[in-house]
């Protein structure tokens, strides 16, 4: 028999006041490790772990790679880093981005699942998207506990509205409530091992995260091929049908669900736009020039044509951008 003493938490937009709220109300002997991870800009220097040693009574920290999980600790993944459960230790891992996000929740909420099964409780709170929703299914079928924040509690309601959808969550509470509700879930003996099935997938997916070389090169596919390309390599995209959660994976690993492969193609859509825009103002800038120095040698003909070809790549130009504003339009509109 073991206790639940592995909590992972997967949190984005609105989290940093989130978990202040939830490391505030535990007691100092809890016996249990914090797992954490919070969607940051690679290039940021996060102090988020300064920020929960001030909130509450836990010690927070980045981990060092490989270092020993300790009951009572809370261990922040750091930026442009997966944190991954391995044997007992965490793996910081530089590898392919999964939902656009390194570090991801899914890598972390799995890798738990398959190391520590009964044991774990994961935790979706506030974000944009869906990151966090594939890992909480492995946790719920590890044998674990899902535990989705209050969609009215929640900064962003995205990542714990997708929770609920696709997993059969034991608990909906607000930041507030959660830390009575761990402090009485830990101490509960359940039976060692997990039932997590289809180890083997998990296995190479935690591989990917790892970016193990012999995983990428394993000519094993992980679904069947989608006619989508990988936004951030190129690559081709594998379908993954998983349980009603559908999902892509190319050759070398980025993951994505449905919903955060739409949002990077809208993205690379509006950068496509924009360049576009640019290469236009710059040919009219180029015809203006033209014209000007046309003019000035008397060629008033040829002025007058770079003339109109500077007003039509300008006219060009403004088409695109009210395309791109009216799009940001309905985007805004459907908004929750």
């Amino acid at each position: 028999m073991a206790e639940r003493n592995i909590v992972v938490i997967g949190c984005s937009v609105g989290g940093v006041e989130a978990l202040q709220k939830l490391v505030a109300g535990l007691p100092e002997n809890f016996p249990a490790a914090i797992l954490v991870v919070l969607h940051l800009s690679p290039q940021t220097h996060s102090v988020l772990p300064e920020i929960l040693n001030r909130a509450g009574q836990l010690p927070a920290k980045h981990p060092q790679n490989h270092e020993p999980i300790r009951r009572g600790h809370i261990y922040v993944a750091p930026p442009d880093h997966h944190l991954i459960i391995e044997d007992g230790r965490m793996v910081l891992s530089r590898g392919p981005k999964e939902n656009r996000h390194r570090p991801s929740v899914d890598p972390l909420f799995r890798s738990a699942a398959k190391a520590y099964g009964r044991q774990v409780i994961g935790i979706v709170m506030t974000g944009s998207l869906d990151d966090g929703t594939v890992g909480l299914q492995a946790v719920k079928k590890a044998g674990g506990v899902a535990i989705v924040q209050d969609l009215e509690d929640a900064f962003c309601s995205d990542m714990p509205r997708s929770a609920m959808d696709h997993v059969n969550v034991d608990h909906v509470v607000s930041v507030s409530q959660m830390p009575a509700l761990l402090t009485e879930l830990v101490p509960q003996h359940v039976a060692s091992g997990n039932g997590a099935g289809r180890k083997d997938q998990i296995s190479k997916e935690i591989k990917y995260a790892e970016a193990d070389m012999a995983a990428i090169e394993d000519n094993g596919r992980p679904g069947n091929p989608s006619q989508f390309a990988c936004p951030e390599c190129g690559g081709v995209l594998w379908e993954i049908d998983d349980e009603g959660m559908l999902r892509y994976r190319c050759r070398v690993g980025h993951a994505y669900t449905a919903q955060s492969l739409g949002a990077e193609q809208s993205e690379a859509v509006e950068g496509a736009l924009w360049a576009a825009i640019r290469a236009l103002e710059e040919s009219a800038s180029l015809a203006r020039q033209l014209g000007e120095k046309a003019d000035k040698s008397k060629n008033h003909r040829v002025a007058r044509r770079f003339e109109g070809i500077a007003l039509d790549k300008k006219e060009q130009a403004a088409i695109l951008r009210n395309v791109i504003v009216e799009v940001n339009k309905e985007v805004a509109a459907d908004q929750p």
